[in-house]
């Protein structure tokens, strides 16, 4: 056999073992693995499509995620810092601002006190309750006429016929933030009217976090013995009224929210006579009422019903204070409520300077009280925002989280807002830079790790109940206006000035935050040309708008391009962002970190050229918003369907949006508070012949000034005056409105400090429009017992929400001259 021969049967041999092995091999895999070539390359194509569908959902699930991820960055405000052996002197307070009289403690599930009350004999069955702030209560107003925003307060209440007063007191003590003590008067307007009164003095438990237990003796109730994790144990005093004629009652029951105690206190009410000739009915509680299914009481109240005048008085001891000289009540509350009362006066006018100034003791009067009224209403909450996402179908909670915060308004706006809280800070940081740092910090910790913070705050059963459900949702691709870097502005002035460890550490832990915060801003709100920027959250669908809103940019229905489109260019924003890099390049230097990259931002967008090529309207010769625009709309009925019948001729469908004439891109030339904003942060160059331009266009009574401040739309404009829709009155078309008129005059303030030919100009401007302005919300307040959410452009009448001491109360700082 030839060689060739042999190598040839070797081969076939190996190839024929080869094939019997891999035959027998095959025999011992399991049926389903006995694959065709094709067969497996099916399984790997589904292995992969498999991996690839897990790694794809685990992607979306993390997108999903994104909105309810915290920054990964350390927080400023640590779990303890609000407890009282960290910070004793701000643990207890008057934090239940939408509370008429409301205290609580910085906890997470504090147990809260209150004040309600009814006027009885008034033939009214049953007599309206008061508890919450409520406008259509009619009060005749209601303002802190001191309060410091750590120790004490005291208030006045008008009712029609009596005025109420509560003196609120704290002394430090033990581990628990101390004792405190509510002093309240009731005092007939007209001391030979009879005015009969019923005031419920309650303690409340959110949910069933701690325990009360009333104390009881001979059918009456005395007091409440307590306890809460970061309460302790305590003991709340309920003395006797001071009063002619009373009858005491109480109730024990048991409420499943905070919301809801004022439904159950009155679903626990029944009548009984006032006198003994049973002539005359009152409402009085049915004592124990606890539920059968209740874990126990978690609501004590007691009433006190009594002819005017009277006084109660209510004794908080901590159970921790093993010290105690006296009791905080009598002469002891009346005696350091005078000092406090002193140190108070004396620290405003070291601040404030208005007597010095010559302002009329009466003016000072109202000062203080608009002063206090903004420190009294901070309140503290606790709970999650309500969250959505474009990769969500559905809300999500946010992480639960502590806000300590200044609110808007108490009746209409109890509740934290982002753009709003910069502005209360120019206050607060004025009085306090403690109580302002830390607000800061709570704010900025609300922060997730796209940068982003929901713009409205609503935390907690008694926070979610005061506001409407469409309202609730928290969008991540909305902004607001960035106004914390007003107070950061001048919290850092100030830390300059003083050099303090404690302010270059309290920087240094803010910083990141900032960063992350700016870099939200300045990627996610920027316009598709360069070196613009939109607001998002504008519906171009919603046919019922005469302009589509911009809520996210604060001036609601200021009127923007009539179309949004991503092509708009937002002139406010801008100006915000230049000045949020402007303040970021300062902080940065402070803290010796790389500053120039934020400087470099600043500088280009304060680049007058090149502001004047983005948003400079010849036509218009203002600063204007560029977008997809018409003027020619108007609001008018839909048409019925053409096969209604006769009978149902009455259709009935709000008014649409109807488009006259085509939009087209362009300036939108609707002269007002957004064409400011280039001025109002102070970007036009000094010898701008633009800032004289503004000067003349703001005193032009066609179109900003009046004699009450500057109203937020020119009179010129097609769109002032004019409802949005055929419900919602013009909010931003006109009025005036006090936070913006304060950036005007700090920027008047500015330009006529700095050299340039147009000085003395923006001097008589300024000394004209302040005056203005405070002898109006004087005016007001005097006529009416309330500051106001915004005053009328012809008569300077307050409109809006009252009392709004939010933004409204920055005419103090107008009065004191500080920007």
């Amino acid at each position: 056999m030839t060689k060739s021969e042999l190598r040839s049967r070797a081969k076939h041999k190996i190839n024929n073992e080869e094939t019997a092995a891999k035959s027998d091999k095959d025999d011992k895999l399991p049926p389903h693995w006995k694959l065709d070539p094709y067969a497996k390359l099916i399984g790997i194509g589904v292995l992969v499509l498999t991996v690839s569908a897990i790694a794809f959902f685990r992607y979306q699930q993390h997108l999903r995620e994104i909105i309810i991820t915290p920054l990964d960055s350390p927080r400023i405000i640590q779990d303890n810092s609000s407890l009282p052996v960290v910070n004793p002197d701000r643990f207890w307070g008057t934090y239940r601002p939408q509370a008429y009289f409301g205290i609580k403690s910085r906890s997470k599930y504090s147990p809260v006190f209150g004040l309600m009350w009814m006027t009885e004999l008034t033939g009214q069955m049953p007599p309206p309750l008061r508890h919450w702030c409520d406008q259509g209560d009619r009060l005749e107003g209601y303002i802190w006429q001191m309060h410091d925003g750590k120790n004490f307060g005291i208030q006045q209440l008008q009712e029609r016929t009596y005025t109420i007063k509560t003196e609120f007191l704290k002394r430090s003590g033990g581990d628990h933030g101390g004792d405190w003590s509510a002093r309240i008067h009731f005092t007939p307007k007209n001391p030979q009217e009879q005015v009969v009164v019923s005031t419920f003095f309650y303690a409340a438990l959110d949910e069933d976090y701690g325990k009360l237990e009333p104390i009881l003796a001979k059918g009456k109730l005395n007091s409440v013995h307590g306890w809460h994790q970061d309460v302790g144990n305590f003991h709340l005093i309920l003395t006797n009224a001071e009063s002619s004629q009373q009858k005491s009652n109480y109730l024990v029951s048991h409420a499943k929210q905070l919301a809801q105690l004022k439904d159950v206190l009155m679903s626990n009410l029944k009548v009984d006579a006032w006198d003994s000739a049973r002539t005359q009915a009152f409402f009085k509680l049915t004592g124990r009422k606890v539920p059968n299914d209740a874990p126990g009481p978690n609501f004590v109240v007691k009433q006190v019903t009594a002819q005017l005048p009277f006084t109660m008085e209510v004794i908080f001891q901590s159970g921790s204070v093993l010290d105690r000289p006296n009791e905080l009540s009598g002469n002891v509350f009346s005696s350091l409520l005078e000092e406090r009362t002193k140190e108070f006066n004396d620290k405003f006018e070291t601040l404030f300077k208005l007597k010095e100034k010559g302002y009329p003791q009466e003016a000072v009067t109202f000062a203080q009280a608009v002063v206090s009224n903004m420190l009294g209403s901070i309140g503290y909450f606790y709970g999650s925002s309500l969250v959505q996402s474009v990769y969500n179908k559905e809300p999500l909670n946010y992480w639960e989280a502590p806000l300590y915060t200044g609110v808007p308004s108490r009746p209409f706006f109890p509740r934290g807002f982002l753009w709003d809280e910069g502005f209360h800070n120019l206050l607060i940081s004025s009085w306090d830079e403690d109580i302002s740092k830390d607000i800061i910090g709570h704010w900025m910790d609300l922060m997730n790790i796209e940068g982003w913070i929901p713009r409205e705050q609503i935390l907690g059963s008694e926070a979610r109940a005061k506001v409407p459900s469409e309202f609730v949702v928290q969008r991540n691709t909305n902004a607001n206006p960035p106004t914390f870097f007003l107070p950061l502005k001048y919290l850092i002035r100030n830390m300059i000035e003083r050099g303090s460890p404690q302010d270059k550490d309290y920087l240094s832990a803010l910083f990141p935050r900032l960063k992350t915060w700016f870099n939200y801003y300045n990627t996610t709100q920027i316009g598709r040309q360069p070196f613009t920027y939109r607001w998002h959250g504008r519906d171009p669908s919603n046919i019922k708008q005469l302009n589509p809103l911009t809520l996210t940019s604060g001036l609601d229905d200021y009127p923007r391009a009539s179309h949004p489109t991503e092509d708009e260019r937002h002139l406010d924003l801008r100006c915000w962002i230049a000045f949020a890099a402007q303040v970021m390049s300062d902080i940065a230097k402070v803290l010796g970190q790389d500053w120039q990259e934020y400087d470099a931002t600043f500088r280009l967008l304060s680049d007058n050229r090149l502001l004047d090529q983005i948003h400079w309207s010849e036509k218009g010769k203002q600063y204007s918003d560029y977008g997809l625009h018409t003027e020619k709309i108007k609001l008018e009925k839909p048409k019925p369907p053409a096969n209604i019948k006769n009978s149902q001729r009455q259709f009935d469908q709000d008014k649409i949006r109807v488009v006259l004439s085509p939009p087209s891109y362009q300036f939108v030339d609707a002269y007002g508070y957004v064409s400011l904003f280039p001025f109002l942060l102070k970007l036009i160059d000094p010898s701008s012949a633009k800032l004289e331009t503004t000067l003349q266009d703001i005193t032009n009574p066609e179109k900003l000034w009046t004699n009450y401040g500057l109203r937020s739309l020119s009179r010129r404009s097609k769109f002032y005056d004019r409802f949005n829709t055929e419900h919602d009155p013009p909010y931003w078309r006109g009025t005036i409105w006090i936070n913006i008129n304060y950036m005007c005059l700090s920027a008047l303030h500015h330009y006529r400090s700095v050299e340039g030919p147009f000085k003395e100009l923006a001097g008589t401007v300024y000394s004209n429009l302040r005056n203005n302005l405070v002898n109006n919300i004087i005016k007001e307040y005097q006529r009416t017992g309330y500051i106001w959410e915004n005053y009328s452009d012809k008569t300077g009448e307050g409109k809006g929400s009252h009392p709004f001491t939010g933004w409204s109360a920055l005419v103090v700082l107008m009065m004191a001259e500080k920007y």
